[in-house]
C-alpha cells in the first residue's frame, strides 16, 4: 500500500489533481469523458452540429492535457467505454453512472464536463472531477464563453483548468 492512500480518500484525490502526490509511486488514473453540449434549445432527439463537435472535441483535448501536464494524471482511453457512455449518457445528467463507467475503466478519477448553450455566442463550461470509487465530487468549476471561436473555446477551458480545478488552496482546507 502506498503512503499516499492512508490520507482520507476525498483529500488524496484532491491532492493528487493538484499535483501533490509526489510521494505516489504511481500516477492516479483519471477517466476524462469527451465534453458534452447541452443545448436546451434543441429539439429532442437532435445530434449535435459538426460545427460544435469540433469545440467539444478542443476543449476535451485541452482538458486531458492541462490534467496530465499540469496536475500529473494518467489520463486513460475512455474510447472502450464508448458505447455504454452513449447508452447511458449524456454524463452530466446519468446520476452518477460516469463514476461507475470509470471504475469500469480501471480509473480512480472521473472527469466530466459540459457546454450549455445559452443566448446567441454564450455558453457556459462546466467541469467536474470525483472520485470513481465514491461518486464524491472533489473539484469543479465553470467559466463563461461570450464568444463561438476556437480560440475563446480553448482559453475557457484553460482558464477553467487553472483557476478553478487547479487552484489553491484544497475546497475545505485553509
Amino acid at each position: 500500500m502506498r503512503a499516499f492512500r492512508r490520507l482520507s480518500p476525498g483529500f488524496a484525490a484532491a491532492a493528487t489533481i493538484v499535483g501533490l502526490a509526489g510521494a505516489a509511486q504511481t500516477a492516479e488514473k483519471a477517466a476524462v469523458f469527451p465534453v458534452e453540449l447541452h443545448d436546451p434549445a434543441a429539439s429532442y432527439g437532435s445530434r449535435t452540429k459538426p460545427i460544435d463537435a469540433k469545440k467539444l472535441a478542443l476543449v476535451t483535448g485541452e482538458l486531458r492535457t492541462s490534467l496530465r501536464d499540469k496536475a500529473g494524471l494518467d489520463v486513460i482511453d475512455t474510447a472502450p467505454a464508448a458505447s455504454e457512455v452513449e447508452k447511458q449518457g449524456p454524463l452530466f445528467k446519468c446520476n452518477g453512472c460516469a463514476a461507475d463507467i470509470a471504475k469500469g475503466l480501471g480509473a480512480d478519477l472521473v472527469v466530466t464536463g459540459y457546454a450549455e448553450r445559452g443566448a446567441n455566442q454564450i455558453f457556459n463550461l462546466t467541469v467536474t472531477i470525483a472520485e470513481a470509487a465514491t461518486g464524491k465530487v472533489v473539484r469543479g468549476g465553470q467559466v463563461t464563453i461570450r464568444a463561438d471561436d476556437d480560440n475563446t473555446w480553448a482559453h475557457g477551458m484553460r482558464w477553467l483548468v487553472k483557476n478553478r480545478l487547479l487552484a489553491e488552496p484544497l475546497p475545505g482546507k485553509s
